[in-house]
């Protein structure tokens, strides 16, 4: 039989005798269910009553009654032992006051006792136990990583990875390029790669926010390195079995050479996505700003120095080889490196105390989300999760934040590219000057990286996307009034035009490592892939845009136009944002509130 009891206040020791009555017919009632025993006491004791003492066992009873209040608490049938069972120990007289003997258990952790306290006094309990930090103290812990060793790991993951992936990048346009005269198989080959970020994105990102971290990320590598592999077989199929440029584009292997490069592009996106915008935050802390700007400037500063390094190597090795020797050592390496990569991202897991492992969301939400009816096709749930990434990303809390992103990517002629290259060799500019236009920007690029923990130290996480937006900007306007007032067929306007240019890298890289923080802060991890994938589609369907324009005014006498737009992109993502900065939501303040200095 159970006896039902639970003690909301006790007394500090119940190391005592409890005497009060019990009716036979209560303890032989029929057993209820269990329910956690709230309290237990210090020691075990049996219950005794006799007849001399039932004045005290009243007496006591009260007294026990105004320390403690007897609810629902339960003891188990076992340790219930009913008058039959102890008649021959107890006087006769007793029989009108029959009581059970309750054994309480105390074989239990000290823990077990917070549970008397309610949910509002152990928070307060907590609360003012902990001690409140000075203001260089709260600096440190902001500049201190959740998982630092988990942190460092996914470093070494990223140099690898990054490495692979950009010599691949300047690889396959290189090789392609030697085997047709004219640009359009990498301009198809690009359009192609656009249009499956633009309707895939988001289908992608649905997949890994209902989709376990570490295991998903390792399958999304090896089918990256396998589209690498598939596509460089491809490329060196093309150099054993020549053929005529009219018949390139309808060659059976270029049409897998196409679809590998849009399955590579895809599940890079997805695992960069993944790191940026999921990992990064888990590893730093997102109430750390500080440490989490300075792993987004590492993070950044890695991708800028793997293209720098990536391309360098297979230059070199491309003026020393043949294409298909280096082919060979690329597709060597691809695979070379995924043993190494997984085994990287398995010790971060591991470093950081299996963090990686939380789910993003509860089991029947991903389930309800994850998975589309028995009769949906391939089709319908690809639409699905196209609306569902629109919907999240146009409903995120710091949309104005990745409205500004977007806009950038509008700029394709105040920035080094190839719109640049064009106009710049077509003004007669000599190559060693367009090349360290080129490699400046790149420089900056790295000191943004640098600049932008410093900005966030200085000014707060919005404040300073702010600065780097602003400074972007006002560089951008007098590039532009420097090329509408003046000849650039001077050296000093043109040196002066591109110097504004460079100078505006670093502005734009700082909002790139601020911006992508903002969106890591207010976007949840059960939505940060689905979003960011999201976005990523956007901002190639905005460059898309500008690259349909730029194409209509293709003439070289209309580079000012396109300038201006470039200019006018660059102020409208400023102006989006410090309204943001100006006037924030509630939902907004509260994301933030851990950023006094951005207030």
């Amino acid at each position: 039989m159970v006896v039902s009891m639970a003690l909301l206040r006790q007394s500090p020791s119940f190391d005592f005798l409890f005497h009060f009555p019990v009716e036979r017919t209560r303890c032989l009632s029929p057993p209820v269910a269990f329910s956690r025993v709230r309290c237990r006491f210090p020691s075990c004791k049996w219950l005794s009553l006799s007849s001399s003492s039932s004045a005290s066992c009243s007496r006591r009873l009260n007294r026990f009654s105004a320390k403690c209040s007897i609810i629902n608490t339960e003891v188990c049938h076992e340790f219930v032992t009913t008058d039959d069972d102890i008649h021959e120990d107890l006087p006769t007289q007793i029989e009108d006051h029959s009581i059970p003997l309750v054994h309480l258990d105390t074989n239990i952790a000290v823990t077990e006792s917070l549970s008397l306290l309610t949910e509002c006094t152990y928070v307060d309990t907590v609360l003012t136990a902990l001690p409140v930090l000075s203001e260089e103290e709260q600096t440190v812990l902001a500049a201190t990583p959740a998982h630092p060793e988990g942190l460092y790991v996914l470093y070494a993951s990223c140099l690898v990875g990054n490495l692979v992936e950009q010599l691949w990048n300047f690889a396959w346009p290189s090789a392609i390029a030697m085997l047709h005269p004219s640009l359009l198989p990498v301009a198809v080959m690009g359009f192609v790669t656009k249009v499956a970020i633009i309707i895939g994105g988001p289908v992608v990102g649905k997949f890994m926010d209902h989709s376990p971290r570490v295991p998903t990320y390792i399958s999304l590598n090896v089918v990256q390195a396998a589209a690498q592999v598939l596509s460089a077989g491809m490329i060196i199929h093309a150099y054993t079995v020549p053929s005529t440029s009219a018949s390139f584009l309808l060659q059976p292997w270029f049409f897998a050479l196409v679809f590998a490069g849009a399955i590579d592009r895809l599940c890079g996106i997805a695992t960069g996505v993944a790191i940026e915008r999921d990992w990064v935050v888990l590893l730093a802390g997102i109430n750390r700003p500080i440490a989490l700007a300075q792993a987004n400037a590492i993070l950044n500063r890695i991708d800028l120095l793997c293209e720098i390094a990536g391309t360098t190597i297979f230059g070199i090795l491309l003026s020393k080889y043949d294409p298909v020797t280096c082919l060979k050592f690329a597709a060597t390496l691809m695979m070379g490196s995924l043993p190494t990569m997984t085994a990287l991202i398995w010790l971060t897991n591991k470093f950081s105390s299996g963090v990686l492992d939380r789910p993003k969301c509860s089991q029947s939400s991903c389930a309800s989300a994850g998975h589309g009816s028995d009769t949906d096709s391939i089709f319908d749930i690809g639409m699905e999760a196209i609306k569902l990434g629109w919907k999240e990303y146009i409903q995120q809390p710091v949309l104005p934040a990745s409205l500004a992103y977007v806009l950038l990517y509008f700029n394709i002629v105040l920035s080094p590219g190839s719109l640049m290259t064009a106009f710049l060799t077509q003004r007669s500019v000599n190559p060693s000057v367009i090349g360290g236009f080129s490699g400046l920007c790149a420089v900056m690029g790295v000191a943004a990286t640098f600049l932008s923990a410093n900005l966030v130290k200085r000014f707060g996480i919005l404040k300073a996307g702010a600065v780097g937006l602003f400074f972007q900007a006002s560089l951008l306007g007098v590039a532009v009034a420097v090329y509408c007032s003046s000849s650039l067929s001077q050296k000093s306007p043109l040196f002066f035009f591109l110097s504004m240019i460079v100078l505006s890298r670093l502005g734009h890289m700082s909002y790139g490592v601020v911006g992508a923080q903002i969106l890591q802060t207010g976007i949840p991890s059960s939505k940060a892939n689905l979003i960011g994938a999201t976005e990523i589609s956007v901002a190639s369907l905005a460059e898309s845009l500008m690259l349909g324009v730029a194409i209509a005014a293709n003439d070289a006498s209309h580079f000012g136009f396109l300038a201006v737009l470039s200019l006018l992109s660059v102020v409208a993502a400023t102006f989006i944002f410090c309204r943001l900065l100006r006037n924030p939501t509630d939902e907004q303040r509260r994301l933030f509130s851990f950023d006094p200095l951005s207030h």
